[in-house]
C-alpha cells in the first residue's frame, strides 16, 4: 500500500509540471497578439475620448450661436426700438465675435408688426474628427422672433371747410371711404375702431359727446355743439372733462350790412345790405352731417359719415388734431364707458383707448387739410346767451332795443321808424324780448350794431361809427392769430407722437404754410403725403396698405 501511495504522489507531480510548461509555452506564443490588441484598444480609446471634445466643442459652439441669434431676433423685433432691426442683428452678432458665421437676416413688417428671422453656420473646428473622414462639423442657428399689435385706434382728421367744396369733396370722399372699406375688409375679430372727426373753423361734438364735458354759456341750439377750446388746454394731450369750455354761439358775425342813417328791414336779404343771419357764415354749423363720429367699425356707418360731409367755413386745424388726440387718449376711457352704456359705441370697445403703454395696441391719427390756418372771430361769453334787451313785435316783426342811459320815458329805440318811445314797439299782436341766442340765430350781428346801437346812439357819421366799432367789439373778438394756431397744432401733434401715437399728414392740394404745418405734425417724411387731384385716393391708398396685409393674432 505504502509503495503505491508514493508512486501515485510522483506521477501527480510529473503532470503538474507537464501542465506548467504547456502554459509557459502558449503565453510565449500569444505575446505578439496582446500587444496589438492593446494598441487597438487604446486607439479606439483615444478616438471615443477626441470624439467626445469635439461633440462638447461643437455643443458649445452651437449653443452660444444660438443664444446670440435669439437675443439679437428679439432686439431687433421690439416695436420699440427705432433702430434698423437688420443693424440690431448685426451688432449683436459682432459683438459676440460671430459676424463671420451670419448667413442671413429677414425682416418682414408692417404698419402693426414686425418680424425677424436670422440664420448662421459656423464650424465647430473639430481635432479628432478629421482621423475618421470628417473635417467639419458645422453648427447652425436659426432663430424667429415677432411682435405683432392686435388693437388699432384710429381717427380720421378730416377737412370740411369751404375751400373743400366741389370736385376736392368729392375725391376725399371716395378716398375715405375707400380706405374705411379696405380696413374693415381685414378686420375679422373686431380689432379696428374708426373715429371721424371733420372740422373746420370748429368741430361740432354732437350733443352726445359734447354733453361728456363741463360745456358753459350753453344755449340749447339745436345741432350747434361746438366748444371754444381755452388755449392753456393744448399743453395736456388729453381733454379734461371738468375744463369749463364756452359753447360757440350760432351767430353771424362777419356779414356786412348797410352802415347809413336809412333803414334796412330785419327781413333784408340782400348781400351786404341785409339783415338776416347768413347760416354759412356761423362758425359752427348748425348741420349733424358734420359733427364727431364716435369709434366704430360699423362700414356702412362711417362710410355713410364720410359720404354725407358738407364743406363750408375756416380752417382750425388745431382744434381737429386737438379732439382727435381727446379720443385716443386713455385718459378718455372712463367717458368711452358711459358712452357705451348709452349705446353711443359699441360694447366690444370697452377698455379703449388703450393705455400708452400697451404693447398690443397701436393708435393712429390721419390729419388731413387743403388749407392753413385763418384767424376768424368769436362770439364773446356775455352775448351768446340769456336776455337781451332787445324785444321784438310777435306782429310786424319788427325790433326795439332798451338803452338805459337815454333820459326817461323814451329810452326804447324803434329803428324801422327812427324814433324813441317809452315802450317797446308792438303792432297790436304782442312782443316778445328776446334772448341773444334767438337774435344771432335770426340777424347779422354788424345789423345789430348798426340799426339798434349806432343810429340810436350817434348824432353824426363820426359817433355813430364810433359806437358800431365799440359794440361789435363788445359782440366779438378775434380768436387766436393764425401763428398761434400753428404753435397749438404743433403741441398737440408733438403730444401725440411723444406718446407713440403714429401721425400720418395729408396735404390736398395745400398752400405752402398748411402744407408745411401738415409735413411737421407727421412722425416723420415717410407719413406724409402732398396730393393733387386724385392722388388723394392714393395717399389714403398707401396709409391703409400696411394695415390691411396684416393677419391679425392675439
Amino acid at each position: 500500500m505504502l509503495v503505491t501511495l508514493g508512486m501515485c504522489k510522483r506521477k501527480m507531480s510529473g503532470v503538474v509540471r507537464a501542465a506548467t510548461r504547456a502554459a509557459r509555452l502558449f503565453g510565449r506564443a500569444e505575446d505578439g497578439t496582446l500587444v496589438i490588441f492593446a494598441l487597438m484598444l487604446f486607439v479606439l480609446m483615444t478616438m471615443m475620448g477626441g470624439l467626445a471634445i469635439d461633440l462638447m466643442k461643437y455643443e458649445q459652439t452651437r449653443t452660444t450661436l444660438q443664444n446670440t441669434l435669439d437675443r439679437s431676433t428679439l432686439a431687433a423685433a421690439s416695436l420699440t426700438q427705432k433702430l434698423d432691426p437688420k443693424s440690431v442683428v448685426n451688432d449683436y452678432v459682432a459683438k459676440a465675435g460671430m459676424s463671420e458665421f451670419l448667413t442671413g437676416v429677414e425682416i418682414v413688417e408692417g404698419l402693426n408688426f414686425r418680424q425677424v428671422i436670422a440664420k448662421a453656420t459656423a464650424d465647430a473646428e473639430p481635432y479628432f474628427l478629421h482621423m475618421v473622414g470628417i473635417e467639419e462639423l458645422n453648427a447652425k442657428g436659426v432663430s424667429g422672433a415677432e411682435q405683432r399689435i392686435s388693437n388699432v385706434e384710429i381717427v380720421l382728421v378730416l377737412d370740411v371747410s369751404g375751400s373743400m367744396q366741389g370736385a376736392k369733396l368729392t375725391n376725399l370722399k371716395a378716398a375715405a371711404s375707400e380706405f374705411v372699406q379696405t380696413l374693415m375688409a381685414n378686420d375679422l375679430d373686431d380689432r379696428f375702431s374708426v373715429a371721424i372727426v371733420p372740422y373746420n373753423a370748429q368741430v361740432n361734438l354732437g350733443a352726445t359727446l359734447r354733453s361728456k364735458y363741463n360745456a358753459t354759456f350753453v344755449h340749447g341750439v339745436t345741432n350747434i355743439d361746438c366748444l371754444e377750446v381755452p388755449s392753456g388746454a393744448y399743453s395736456t394731450i388729453g381733454m379734461s372733462r371738468t375744463l369749463a369750455m364756452p359753447m360757440s354761439a350760432f351767430a353771424d358775425p362777419i356779414s356786412n350790412t348797410t352802415r347809413n342813417t336809412t333803414y334796412v328791414a330785419a327781413t333784408s336779404t340782400h348781400g351786404s345790405t341785409g339783415a338776416t343771419m347768413i347760416a354759412n357764415e356761423a362758425f359752427c354749423r348748425n348741420t349733424v352731417a358734420n359733427i364727431v363720429r364716435l369709434p366704430s367699425n360699423n362700414v356702412t356707418v362711417l362710410r355713410a359719415q364720410i359720404n354725407a360731409l358738407v364743406a363750408d367755413g375756416n380752417t382750425s386745424i388745431m382744434l381737429g388734431m386737438k379732439w382727435a388726440t381727446a379720443l385716443i387718449e386713455p385718459g378718455a376711457r372712463g367717458m368711452f364707458n358711459e358712452l357705451i352704456t348709452q349705446g353711443a359705441i359699441p360694447a366690444k370697445y370697452s377698455g379703449r383707448p388703450f393705455d400708452w403703454s400697451d404693447q398690443e395696441a397701436m393708435k393712429v391719427i390721419v390729419l388731413m387739410t387743403d388749407g392753413e390756418h385763418v384767424a376768424h372771430p368769436l362770439t364773446n361769453d356775455p352775448y351768446k346767451t340769456g336776455t337781451a334787451p332787445i324785444w321784438r313785435s310777435t306782429g310786424d316783426g319788427n325790433y326795439s332795443i332798451l338803452h338805459t342811459t337815454r333820459p326817461a320815458p323814451n329810452q326804447h329805440w324803434v329803428p324801422h321808424l327812427g324814433t324813441w318811445q317809452a315802450t317797446a314797439w308792438n303792432s297790436g299782436s304782442g312782443v316778445v324780448q328776446q334772448t341773444w341766442q334767438s337774435v344771432w340765430s335770426a340777424q347779422r350781428q354788424t345789423w345789430v350794431a348798426w340799426q339798434l346801437y349806432a343810429r340810436a346812439l350817434g348824432t353824426t357819421d363820426a359817433t355813430r361809427n364810433t359806437s358800431y366799432t365799440n359794440t361789435m367789439n363788445l359782440f366779438r373778438s378775434n380768436n387766436a392769430s393764425a401763428g398761434t394756431m400753428n404753435a397749438q397744432l404743433q403741441q398737440s401733434c408733438t403730444l401725440a407722437k411723444t406718446n407713440g401715437v403714429i401721425v400720418y399728414g395729408i396735404a390736398f392740394e395745400a398752400p405752402t404754410n398748411g402744407a408745411a404745418q401738415i409735413s411737421a405734425c407727421a412722425s416723420s417724411s415717410s407719413h406724409y403725403f402732398n396730393a393733387t387731384g386724385l392722388q388723394i385716393t392714393t395717399a389714403f391708398r398707401a396709409i391703409a396698405s400696411n394695415i390691411s396685409q396684416l393677419r391679425l393674432t392675439q
